[in-house]
C-alpha cells in the first residue's frame, strides 16, 4: 500500500502526515455498511500492517454520523435468502474485520458522532480510541433484529471496555448508549463538540504518530495477547517486549534529549 496514491473505491480515504483518515462516506442513508465495504475495509487494514508510511488511523463518517451499520436493503434482506454454509462465510468476514482492525499496529482513534449502531459500534468498539460528540448514540442492536449479541468479538472485547455488567445489559436489550453515558462508562475517552471532532481525532493521531511509533505498536500487541494469558507471563512477555524496545535508536534519542533538556524528536525505528 502507498498511502499517498491509495484509492479505495466504498470509502473516502485522506493521508497525511503520518495520519490516515477513513471517513464512511455515504452520508444520504448514515453511512451503511455493504458486502463490498466491509471487505475493502478488512483488506485496507490487514494491507495497513505492511504500511510503515501509517503512523495512525483515524476512522469516521461523513455528515454527522458514524454508521448505521449493514445496510438493510444490501446486507439484511439477502441474508435472510441465503444458506447456512452462506451465512457463515459472511459472519466470518464480518468478524475478521476486527481481527484486522486489532491485527494492524497502528493505534485507530474513532471520531464518533450521530447514529453509531450494529456494525458501526463494532468497529468503533474494535479501535483503540474514541472520541465523540454529545450527540452520539452507540447500540450494539443485533437482538432487534432477531440475533445474538454474540456478534464480531462483542462478547469478549466491549466487557473489558465497559465491564461484564454494562456490556451485558447493552447486548441484551439492544438499547441506546448515551454520549455521557459512554464517556462516563469508558468507551468514550471524551467528548468534543461536533465542529471540534475530526480536528480533535486528528490531533490525537498526531501526537501519537510524532510519539515513538515502534513502541506504540509493541503496546498494541501486549495489549490484544495479554487477555489471554496470566499475570506472571504477562510480565515476562511485557519484559522481552520493554527489552525490544530498548534496542531501538527511538529509545537512545528520547535518552540524549533528555541529557541535553530537549524535547524527542523520534523516527519510529
Amino acid at each position: 500500500m502507498n498511502p499517498e496514491t491509495y484509492q479505495p473505491e466504498h470509502f473516502q480515504w485522506d493521508y497525511a502526515d503520518g495520519v490516515a483518515t477513513i471517513t464512511l462516506n455515504r452520508p444520504e442513508r448514515k453511512n451503511p455498511l455493504t458486502f463490498e465495504s466491509y471487505a475493502e475495509l478488512r483488506d485496507t487494514f490487514r494491507a495497513l500492517s505492511y504500511a510503515e508510511a501509517v503512523k495512525v488511523v483515524v476512522v469516521a463518517g461523513a455528515g454527522g454520523n458514524f454508521s448505521s451499520g449493514g445496510d438493510v436493503h444490501e446486507i439484511i434482506g439477502p441474508l435472510t435468502e441465503k444458506p447456512m454454509p452462506q451465512l457463515l462465510e459472511f459472519t466470518r468476514m464480518t468478524g475478521d474485520l476486527v481481527k484486522a482492525m486489532r491485527g494492524c499496529p497502528q493505534p485507530i482513534v474513532a471520531a464518533l458522532d450521530g447514529v453509531c449502531v450494529g456494525a458501526g459500534a463494532i468497529m468503533a468498539m474494535a479501535s483503540d480510541m474514541r472520541l465523540a460528540t454529545p450527540e452520539t448514540k452507540t447500540a450494539f442492536l443485533f437482538t432487534r433484529v432477531g440475533l445474538a449479541g454474540c456478534d464480531m468479538g462483542a462478547c469478549a472485547i466491549l466487557p473489558r471496555i465497559i465491564g461484564q455488567g454494562r456490556a451485558s445489559e447493552l447486548l441484551y436489550t439492544g438499547r441506546v448508549m448515551s454520549a455521557e453515558e459512554g464517556e462516563r462508562w469508558g468507551f468514550h475517552n471524551r467528548l468534543v463538540d461536533a465542529g471540534d471532532l475530526l480536528d480533535e481525532a486528528r490531533k490525537l493521531a498526531r501526537s501519537l504518530a510524532a510519539g515513538p511509533t515502534f513502541a506504540h505498536g509493541i503496546t498494541k500487541t501486549q495489549l490484544a495477547h495479554e487477555w489471554n494469558v496470566g499475570i506472571d507471563t504477562a510480565i515476562e512477555m511485557e519484559a522481552q517486549a520493554q527489552a525490544i524496545c530498548m534496542a531501538t535508536k527511538d529509545f537512545r534519542r528520547a535518552f540524549e534529549a533528555f541529557a541535553a533538556k530537549e524535547k524527542p524528536v523520534f523516527e519510529g525505528d
